[in-house]
């Protein structure tokens, strides 16, 4: 079950569970869209895209399932990336689409 971390781990923008603009990787890497802009489409930690994080529903429209009883973490991850050493990685994905890296 996704985490849904609440921060954007570049700018520490708060990414509450039914932010709109946060973005994850296959890893769940949490980033804000602005910031997986400035990073290229490529997650610093793993290389791979992004795609818009799911949002879990506030409501139990079933028996306990929402944030109610699953509810999104509180553990922020903060670790912005150097600006010069992720272009320099971004670059090795120049003409790789998500799907191929």
């Amino acid at each position: 079950m996704l985490e849904l971390r609440p921060t954007c781990e570049q700018c520490n923008k708060a990414l509450p569970p039914a932010a709109t603009d946060a973005m994850i990787c296959s890893y769940e890497c949490t980033y804000c869209r602005d910031c997986v802009a400035l990073l290229q489409n490529v997650c610093p930690n793993c290389g791979g895209g992004f795609m818009p994080r799911p949002i879990r529903p506030a409501h139990a429209w079933k028996p306990g399932v929402s944030l109610e009883r699953q509810p999104a973490t509180q553990v922020i991850t903060y670790k912005p990336v150097d600006p010069l050493s992720h272009a320099a990685f971004a670059a090795l994905f120049e003409s790789l689409p998500p799907e191929q890296r």
